[in-house]
């Protein structure tokens, strides 16, 4: 079958390269025909390098956008390329900077060998990031499946059969949250266990405040079950602190405002045209090999 790799990036030149070196070697025994695309998100430095040890992918090629649009966007454009331009069975998006583990590339496509065209996600079982972190990681979980009725339990790291890819360029939420319309348009995903790597240089890019970002969108994919979940919760609060209502009493009620105020806002995110036209957007390609 054939496979190809989805890598969005922006400014790790460092990190592309090394990750680049590991999948090749994971690929070594395997009898598919693997590509890597590389979505360039119009970096402000160099991204092209040397790249010695590419002889086990079928090709590679890196897309220099005009304009920076976002990790969720980098990737819906990567699909939209793929999908119009290679020909495959699966794609499989991973970030670019080493947490999503190259080893487990294997796991998805031995097990996408007997899924037929169902897709196949990583579920997040252990993270290599601090308790804080952690912690804030699972009120996520939590928030989302409280106000959604859907429990996400994965991040960009799938393999998506065709089948799959199609559906998502349908979706405008796409252009907004790819976890999030990943799980609106698929019933019947399997999944396998994932561990959530460390990046290969510098820190990691998932500070409290994208974490924020990155929850209150996929919870506006789903905004409809939303608002009515929201509505019902306001009424039956009100009803329960009608006695002693106060200030601090309306803390949560405020703060239920303030999140349906930003989901809306996000949810503007989710523009078709745009989606649809997001390959005007590449300045040109750079074909490695």
């Amino acid at each position: 079958m054939k496979y190809v790799i989805l890598v969005p990036i922006y400014n790790d030149r460092e990190s592309l390269k090394l990750l680049v070196e590991n999948i090749n070697n994971e690929l070594k025994d395997l009898n598919h025909e693997v590509s890597i695309v590389v979505i360039n998100d119009a970096s402000s430095q160099q991204i092209i390098d040397t790249y010695p040890n590419i002889e086990n992918f079928k090709s590679f090629e890196i897309v220099n956008m005009k304009e920076n649009r976002g990790h969720a966007r980098c990737i819906a454009s990567g699909l939209r390329y793929i999908h119009e331009k290679k020909d495959f069975d699966f794609v499989i998006p991973m970030d670019g900077d080493g947490e999503d583990r190259p080893e487990e590339i294997k796991n998805f496509i031995q097990l996408s060998e007997q899924s037929g065209k169902k897709s196949i996600t990583g579920e997040r079982v252990k993270r290599s990031e601090g308790l804080i972190f952690k912690t804030c990681y699972r009120f996520h979980k939590l928030l989302t499946l409280a106000f959604t009725g859907k429990s996400i339990k994965f991040g960009n790291f799938t393999c998506l059969s065709k089948s799959t890819v199609k559906k998502l360029l349908d979706e405008k939420a796409t252009w907004s949250s790819f976890s999030g319309s990943l799980k609106k348009i698929e019933k019947d995903l399997i999944s396998i266990p994932s561990t959530r790597g460390k990046r290969y240089f510098g820190p990691s890019k998932m500070s409290f405040f994208n974490l924020l970002k990155h929850s209150l969108s996929i919870i506006s994919v789903f905004r409809k079950t939303v608002l009515i979940r929201s509505a019902l919760f306001i009424i039956i609060y009100i009803l329960l602190i009608k006695s002693f209502a106060s200030v601090i009493t309306s803390i949560p009620l405020v703060l239920l405002l303030i999140m349906i105020y930003s989901i809306s806002s996000l949810a503007l995110r989710e523009n078709i045209n745009e989606f649809n036209n997001s390959l005007s957007n590449i300045h040109d390609i750079d074909k490695i090999k």
